[in-house]
């Protein structure tokens, strides 16, 4: 067998351990090693007193990779972002910005439907992970619904599938590790996300609005509220909205020069910065200490998912089947779109299985390239590039779709975590029911999806205006 043949083997026996419950990470990384042994040893004819010898090999090639790959200072990205979330929500402050969203579009049919969707785009934007975020909303939002008649799927649902949006909206752990993978800015990603972000709260939004009208028994709309209890409500949201300013200013610098500090130095202000608050509001000790270990557990997973794949990925290298890939998509006669179309819905199968971070740190070292090539190579000028996009704008813009379509893995069957998470906080609704909840809100993905490709101006657009991307 030559190194494609072993590298497609190997592939299919991990995404086979996936599938029977072996955790990604672990899969990733035995097979990687297995790969990097199979590779050496079949380079020296399967002599059998050389197996050793590529055993040890293989070792020490796999064994290089966690420090050198992971001790990245945008990585540092990651547990910074997840633990302003974390602050924010022992502070106190996401249960502000959900009143303040209650009392402004609580009145809407499904009204505290909408208002979730909005609290929870509002908080996305200090929390860089979907699954806390679903967790804090399933505590606040879910009590509100049920108390006023909701029915429990709906309300369980839109919860799940609102958190997903902390994927998108930056600050992002998944978008951060995009970046690195693909060897783009990371500024530039995070930047493009947040109008995607919004875009994709909205079609939310409007599907609860639709559904609630349509049948009148998933959730009330909720009235009374004065312009002066409205307006009263906005200073609690406002230290979220102030994070949100500084990091953004502090990054991009829109006033013009050169930007005050980096992704990572912004994302350790922007903790600072919530932390203060926190203190301010009165956060003790017992709410610090459930904070970070809260953070650390999370980050913990995130980096272990990371340095398995990382190894697998090494091996990948090895046995050069990104760029056969690469090769082949290139060679199709089908349309570059239609290509695009199915991958795309090849990482809707897999994130049926898989999950978010897991599928994009397997599958982007293969399908990057190729999507790369379908837009014409990575010299490619706007003009003659497939998607109307030079090299640089066609991986932002990919990156944002790619993980628009990663938040599906978080509400899909078997594995969606999100549902878990929901689940788990709330034990009177099982998780079937939350699956079935958050099932409409795969028509709102679709239509979001089909808009950021039609429409690459709402994912360029930001990038282009504030970096010049």
């Amino acid at each position: 067998m030559d190194s494609i043949d072993i590298g497609i083997a190997v592939s299919a026996a991990m995404l086979v351990m996936v599938v029977i419950g072996v955790r990604v990470a672990f899969a990733a990384a035995i097979a990687g090693v297995a790969g990097l042994v199979w590779i050496f040893w079949a380079k020296k004819g399967y002599d059998g007193s050389q197996f050793l010898w590529a055993l040890t090999v293989a070792v020490k090639t796999a064994g290089q990779v966690p420090h050198s790959k992971v001790a990245s200072q945008a990585l540092s990205l990651i547990p910074t972002f997840i633990l302003i979330g974390y602050l924010a929500y022992y502070a106190g402050l996401t249960k502000n910005l959900f009143e303040a969203a209650k009392r402004w579009v609580g009145w809407l049919p499904g009204g505290l439907g909408v208002s979730t969707v909005f609290a929870t785009a509002g908080f996305a934007a200090v929390s860089g992970a979907s699954v806390a975020t679903s967790a804090v909303f399933a505590r606040i939002a879910i009590p509100e619904m049920l108390k006023i008649g909701y029915d429990k799927r709906f309300a369980a649902g839109v919860v799940a599938c609102a958190g997903t949006l902390a994927s998108l909206i930056p600050p992002s752990a998944i978008l951060v590790i995009y970046a690195i993978i693909v060897e783009q800015d990371v500024g530039a990603l995070l930047l493009a996300g947040f109008l995607p972000g919004a875009f994709s709260a909205i079609i939310y939004a409007s599907l609860v609005i639709g559904m609630a009208m349509t049948f009148k028994r998933l959730g009330p709309p909720v009235s009374g509220f004065t312009w002066k209890q409205r307006f009263a409500s906005l200073p609690g949201a406002f230290p979220i909205f102030f994070v949100v300013a500084i990091i953004i200013l502090f990054i991009y610098n829109p006033f013009g020069g050169d930007a005050w500090g980096t992704p990572t130095e912004g994302g350790a202000l922007g903790a600072f910065v919530i932390f203060i608050m926190a203190l301010m509001k009165g956060m003790r000790w017992p709410q610090l200490k459930s904070a970070l270990l809260e953070t650390a557990k999370l980050s913990v997973m995130i980096f272990t998912i990371i340095w398995g794949v990382l190894i697998y990925v090494r091996f990948l290298g090895f046995a050069d089947l990104p760029g056969t890939f690469a090769e082949w998509i290139g060679s199709l006669e089908q349309s570059p779109m239609l290509t695009l179309i199915m991958i795309l819905m090849a990482y809707a199968v897999l994130g049926m299985f898989m999950d978010a971070i897991g599928m994009l740190l397997l599958t982007l070292p293969v399908v990057f390239p190729a999507v790369i090539a379908l837009n014409g190579g990575e010299g490619v000028s706007v003009a003659d590039s497939a998607f109307g996009m030079d090299a640089v704008g066609c991986a932002i813009w990919f990156g944002i779709i790619v993980v628009k379509m990663a938040e599906l893995c978080l509400i899909t069957p078997p594995i969606g975590l999100n549902c878990f998470v929901v689940a788990g906080v709330r034990p009177d609704i099982s998780v079937q029911d939350v699956f079935k909840g958050a099932s409409p809100f795969f028509v709102a993905d679709a239509l979001t999806i089909a808009g950021l490709i039609a429409f690459p101006a709402i994912t360029l657009y930001l990038p282009q205006l504030l970096l010049g991307s």
